[in-house]
């Protein structure tokens, strides 16, 4: 990256023969200066189509006044803005003496192009021609050091403006507090805000978003209260960082602390909470925010909608999703990814793969995300040649490389059927710096579940080689040696996840109910209808056992006896939110419970009694899929 050079303070800003202003190009007191107004009207009559642009370009040139910088501004401007950067590029550079009006139009479109390291390097060429900068190319092209990541050129250009007086400018401030939270820079971002003389709403809500960047909740919060007035972005931008850092209850409760306080969301606002009912899974409270959008007249956008499919979908009710993207006029690939990622979460493979091809007739182009989607699929289908097929049209077809995530799904396709070998020499051939720990958990999982422990030491030899792993890394090494009853290397593993400081994931289940999520950890005791709750637990466990269940305590991968491992099963967390929902809803009323991890076996064989026992359809969705248990079978049809 080019150093970016300042001309002397001295240099005069506004060149006699070339000043006019960002907005609209106007003359100052140099009478030499003649504007052509005809072409200048022409161009904002024409400012929507190139070929007309080009052609009231070419009557400049035969009129002479091409170099006229009211008639250059415009023309830039245009452009740019029409995306022919190239026409714009040449234009600048034929012109005598550019200022720093025509700088910053031209920085602007590199901007607006994506071409960020010219629209850096142009503005140091700025400063070998002597041009001053000021404020509004300043802004723009800390605009491009914010998309490029460049701290460097970011801390130059703040260098200049200190020298040149723009410092305390507030759309430089800004975009300085931007680039540094951007840049992990977050004690400099607050060190500039600090010295914004009117911490205005604007201010304030950059610096939340530089916090709520780097999970820093709590300062984000501070800053929020210190606002005597708060807008919509303001109350949008606190509810998005909340739901972004997993504070997704406190993200809802923002949201009705912004009903009472009667500001009116917008639709930015509502896609914010719907994520959060998302994750949460809280159907009821989902289809209330549905409900009141429209109250709101609220634009039904592709955004907004795609939203509700997601929600719908994730809260399992994937016949709502149906009707929503079935009624939407325009579909685009976006639309397509939530429902066919939608269909796939439910196990409805064939209907992804249907809708996928539905896609694919239609024109619309499949971006990475949508292949994610179908192969997720094809995996929760046993698909395999299917999988191959569509992961190699990838490329071939699509023009799209495959990224981890895709090479993951084609180990999970491989691994849930079984072929182990297959799936582990697909590991080898990827190479080491392509395969991560997760796609390594997800085969060593597979092979504990088909036992086949040959496969699984070379997949647990290659994860505990891993330079990064998560505390689900450790507890699956750990989980698969104590499978095989090697306790003492099930124990080596736990033991180095607690020296290293790094906390087990706890089973957590959450179930909806009058409109509140309540949640429980396995042997929870803190809810208040606790003796109520494992009142109908015992009740379920004896009602079960007539039906045929039988603990499978082999699940439970402690070195302890099996009526240990009996009563710890039976405390599951997604057992307690079930039985909670039982004692607190009407009959025949179905439960919808969300787990954050994978479900184990004891739970979904108990589960399937417990439906037909109590003949409630029970939904569960768990890290991988949803499970509709129903008459004593589960949608997956035991494959997950």
């Amino acid at each position: 990256m080019s150093i970016l050079v300042l001309p002397s303070v001295t240099t005069n800003l506004y060149n006699s023969s070339n000043s006019y202003t960002h907005s609209k190009a106007k003359t100052n007191n140099d009478q030499n200066i003649c504007r052509d107004t005809d072409i200048i009207s022409l161009l904002q009559q024409n400012r929507k189509n190139l070929k007309h642009v080009e052609s009231i370009h070419g009557r400049a040139i035969k009129k002479g006044t091409e170099q006229d910088p009211f008639v250059v501004f415009e023309l830039v401007r245009l452009y740019c803005k029409l995306n022919s950067i190239d026409h714009a590029t040449k234009l600048f550079h034929s012109t005598h003496n550019p200022n720093v009006y025509l700088y910053t139009s031209l920085i602007d479109g590199f901007v607006s192009f994506g071409s960020y390291s010219a629209a850096i390097g142009l503005y140091g060429q700025m400063g070998h021609n002597n041009v001053l900068p000021d404020s509004y190319v300043v802004t723009s092209v800390l605009k491009a050091c914010v998309f490029q990541r460049a701290l460097r050129c970011g801390r130059e250009v703040h260098g200049q403006v200190l020298k040149s007086g723009l410092g305390l400018d507030r759309s430089v401030a800004l975009k300085l507090i931007e680039l540094y939270g951007k840049c992990d820079e977050v004690e400099d971002a607050r060190k500039v805000f600090d010295r914004i003389p009117e911490r205005d709403v604007v201010a304030r809500t950059v610096m939340m978003a530089s916090y709520f960047d780097h999970g820093m909740v709590e300062e984000a919060i501070e800053v929020f209260n210190g606002l005597k007035t708060q807008d919509t972005v303001c109350w949008t931008a606190m509810i998005d960082g909340l739901v972004r850092n997993g504070e997704l209850n406190r993200g809802l409760e923002m949201f009705r602390e912004m009903q009472v306080k009667g500001v009116e969301p917008n639709e930015v606002t509502f896609v914010c909470v719907l994520s959060a009912c998302s994750q949460l899974g809280a159907l009821e409270l989902g289809r209330w925010i549905h409900m009141y959008m429209h109250k709101c007249n609220v634009k039904f956008n592709q955004i907004v909608v795609g939203a509700l499919i997601n929600m719908y979908s994730r809260c399992g009710d994937i016949d709502e999703a149906q009707l929503l993207f079935d009624d939407m006029k325009v579909k685009d690939v976006s639309s397509y990814n939530s429902m066919i990622c939608g269909l796939a979460l439910h196990g409805m493979s064939i209907e992804a793969i249907e809708l996928f091809r539905e896609m694919l007739k239609q024109g619309i182009s499949p971006n990475s995300i949508t292949f994610v989607g179908v192969l997720n699929a094809c995996s929760h289908g046993g698909l395999v040649e299917l999988g191959f097929e569509i992961f190699q049209s990838m490329e071939t077809l699509h023009g799209i490389k495959p990224h981890i995530e895709h090479h993951g799904c084609m180990v999970d396709i491989l691994g849930r059927v079984g072929r182990l070998e297959e799936a582990y020499n697909f590991i080898e051939r990827m190479g080491a710096q392509h395969v991560d720990d997760k796609m390594l958990c997800a085969l060593l999982s597979s092979c504990k579940i088909h036992r086949n422990s040959e496969v699984g030491e070379q997949v647990a030899k290659r994860l505990s080689e891993c330079s990064k792993m998560d505390s689900g890394s450790y507890i699956m090494l750990s989980n698969f040696y104590a499978s095989l009853g090697r306790w003492n290397f099930a124990a080596e593993f736990r033991e180095k996840m607690e020296k290293g400081g790094i906390l087990k994931e706890p089973g957590c289940s959450s179930i909806e109910v009058n409109n509140v999520i309540h949640e429980f950890l396995s042997g929870d005791l803190k809810h208040h209808e606790r003796r109520s709750i494992y009142q109908k637990l015992e009740e379920l466990n004896y009602l079960t056992k007539l039906e045929g269940y039988s603990p499978a305590t082999e699940v439970t991968l402690h070195d302890i006896d099996d009526k240990q491992k009996e009563l710890a099963l039976a405390v599951h967390s997604e057992r307690l939110a079930i039985s909670y929902g039982l004692i607190s809803t009407e009959p025949h009323t179905t439960l919808r419970v969300v787990k954050n991890l994978r479900i184990c076996d004891d739970c979904h064989a108990m589960i399937k009694l417990i439906a037909k026992i109590t003949s409630r359809k029970i939904v569960v969705r768990d890290r991988n899929r949803f499970h509709h248990f129903e008459n004593g079978h589960c949608s997956c049809k035991d494959y997950w």
